[in-house]
């Protein structure tokens, strides 16, 4: 007779966590795909809260025109 073998069940238990893993990985992929996508779009915040910080240090006189100048066209790059 053909029974269920120790074997064919430890296969076939393996075939099954090899496609969830398989699974698994294919939507982590996907969330981190997501997640790079939005922190793209993102960095103009930065961009715009980096240089209301360069104003004000210009404001509190931490940084003299010619930096300032320099600064604001790094940040602009």
């Amino acid at each position: 007779m053909m029974g269920v073998t120790g074997f064919s069940a430890l296969g076939m238990m393996l075939g099954w966590l090899s496609m969830v893993a398989s699974w698994l990985l294919v939507l982590m992929a996907i969330v981190l795909l997501f997640k790079g996508l939005t922190k793209q779009s993102s960095c103009s915040g930065d961009h715009s809260q980096a240089l209301e910080v360069l104003k004000e240090r210009y404001a509190k006189g931490e940084v003299d025109k010619k930096q300032f100048t320099q600064m604001k066209k790094d940040l602009s790059e």
